[in-house]
């Protein structure tokens, strides 16, 4: 097996983390999770999304969040979610100099999540991609249910192959293959992704799965194998889609961290400093988390031997 030697972990808890929790985030409960995140050495981060309060009301301060977390050249790099040309104008209002553009590789979940066929979210691409480039903004792409759709079912290999294709046309700087309701197996995932890197060596690729079926970790290890080195993870293990049923989080930061540290494989994160503030997630969602790590510790963490 051949690993590589780092791995970069983009925090996702302030956008994909939050979006589905029924208690709405403050400014200032969000911002202190941004400053434990930071202090234990993330790099990057997704802080929010420029979408319709009405639609997802938990990001309604992303824009107020940004003005304060902004501005320091040692912050993290910050990315915020566009879900079409409106989301970037408003990114680009506030000074956001990185987005993530999402598009579902299914058409029924493309229409469920922003009511707009698969071929209409390529299209509006195009224009997103010539607004974020003469307004100097770096600009990212999500496929989402690239491994599966809750409501299609499969969704063939040959079908994202077209889709990096498209993405390649237009030098995107970093594609990224969602596992949106958690449906990956590790072999599918190996064989996806090697198969991509063999047409496209030079395209960096960053995965982005789900643990709703307990496959999360086993993704990542497949992926790593299969020579990625960039990964979406989420504090606790917090997150899943609004517009796809059955959705539940996201593979967690803390755990994925874990398994990286014990395998030799560096992340430039404190497991130590993301416990913390994951103690602290729990207390502003007000419940525990799916954390395996906040739960039983690291695997060297010693217990004392009871008194029989």
């Amino acid at each position: 097996m051949h690993f590589p030697q780092r791995v970069q972990i983009n925090e996702v808890v302030l956008r994909d983390g939050l979006q589905l929790e029924a208690k709405i985030a403050s400014l200032e409960e969000k911002k202190a999770l941004f400053n434990g995140l930071v202090q234990a050495g993330v790099e990057t981060i997704e802080f929010g999304s420029f979408v319709h309060p009405k639609a997802v009301p938990q990001m309604a301060n992303s824009g107020e969040l940004y003005d304060q977390i902004a501005g320091d050249s040692a912050d993290p790099v910050l990315i915020a979610l566009i879900p079409n040309l409106k989301g970037a104008e408003l990114a680009s209002s506030k000074g956001v100099e990185r987005v993530n553009f999402v598009f579902s590789a299914s058409n029924t979940h493309n229409l469920q999540n922003v009511n707009k066929t698969t071929e209409q979210s390529l299209k509006e691409l195009e224009v997103i991609h010539t607004f974020c480039q003469t307004n100097g903004i770096i600009m990212n792409v999500s496929i989402a249910t690239s491994f599966g759709c809750p409501f299609e079912g499969e969704v063939p290999s040959s079908r994202i192959h077209e889709l990096v294709h498209k993405l390649i046309d237009l030098k995107i700087d970093i594609v990224t293959l969602a596992d949106t309701t958690g449906m990956a197996n590790p072999r599918q995932v190996s064989d996806l992704l090697e198969s991509l890197k063999k047409v496209h060596p030079e395209q960096k690729f960053n995965l982005h799965f789900h643990n709703t079926r307990g496959m999360g970790l086993a993704n990542i290890l497949a992926a790593l194998e299969a020579g990625a080195d960039s990964f979406d993870t989420s504090l606790g293990g917090l997150g899943g889609c609004p517009f796809a049923p059955g959705a539940t989080g996201n593979v967690c930061t803390e755990d994925t961290v874990h398994m990286l540290h014990s395998m030799g494989i560096e992340t430039g994160i404190s497991l130590e400093g993301l416990i913390e503030t994951s103690r602290m997630l729990e207390k502003v969602v007000g419940h525990n988390t799916p954390s395996y790590i906040l739960k039983a510790g690291p695997s060297d963490k010693k217990y004392p031997v009871p008194n029989n």
